[in-house]
């Protein structure tokens, strides 16, 4: 999906007032969710479902990646200083942020829809990623 599309969907989120929408095409589906915090600001999320990579196959029954649902730099840690968001042998819920991808001078949060142990990181801060790229290596619980 194009950033132009993503800015479109977006737009269209906002003025029809939606606080989610999802829209596939084929095996690929993105979600854009507005949610209202209690200050009254508008925080969002994007997730999104890539095809399966060939690298699954390789992958044991009990395992799974995580992909990239955008293109753009990612980044294990929210500044250079801290500490990674997770390492290997994390445990993950649903929610958690497991990275940040910046695409746009825009700082995305990616959050974990599965719970999991982390098993792998497979790129470095500063690597430049494309949709749908596997991120991480994820065990099932």
């Amino acid at each position: 999906m194009e950033m132009q599309e993503l800015r479109d969907i977006i737009r269209l989120l906002k003025d029809e007032g939606l606080s989610e929408i999802t829209i596939a095409d084929g095996d690929q589906r993105i979600t854009v969710k507005r949610v209202l915090s209690a200050d009254g600001s508008v925080q969002g999320a994007v997730s999104a479902q890539a095809p399966a990579s060939d690298r699954d196959a390789d992958l044991p029954a009990n395992a799974f990646h995580l992909t990239a649902p955008l293109v753009g730099t990612f980044y294990r840690r929210p500044s250079p200083d801290d500490e990674p968001f997770v390492t290997p042998g994390d445990v993950v819920q649903v929610g958690d942020i497991i990275c940040v991808i910046e695409a746009m001078k825009v700082m995305n949060e990616i959050k974990a829809e599965t719970p999991g142990r982390v098993r792998e990181v497979l790129l470095d801060d500063g690597a430049v990623v494309e949709f749908g790229q596997p991120l991480f290596v994820f065990e099932r619980p």
